[in-house]
């Protein structure tokens, strides 16, 4: 195989995974109604919220699905995830290639 036939798995992988990262997770959490000014009322975020807070006496425990979400969704995902999506990408694609 060619020197840089060997690099396009990698490269396809990590075009993958920063596409995930940048594009697809933000619209799925923004579709969900995590979005940057609150959880969306009537949106699945609302229905999961109100049941976590039903589960917890009233409030939505720290860590938890909705909280991690809702943080998303406010703050975008960190670079380090940006980071380990694409390098994720890289070995599938190497491998799948």
């Amino acid at each position: 195989m060619a020197p840089a036939m060997a690099l396009l798995g990698p490269a396809v992988g990590t075009a993958v995974g920063i596409g995930l990262s940048v594009v697809v997770v933000p619209a799925t959490l923004y579709t969900l109604g995590f979005t940057a000014g609150g959880i969306a009322a009537g949106s699945v975020a609302a229905k999961l919220m109100s049941a976590a807070a039903i589960a917890n006496g009233g409030g939505v425990a720290a860590g938890s699905l909705v909280a991690i979400g809702q943080s998303l969704g406010a703050a975008g995902l960190p670079m380090s995830a940006k980071a380990v999506l694409s390098a994720l990408g890289a070995v599938i694609g190497a491998i799948a290639y």
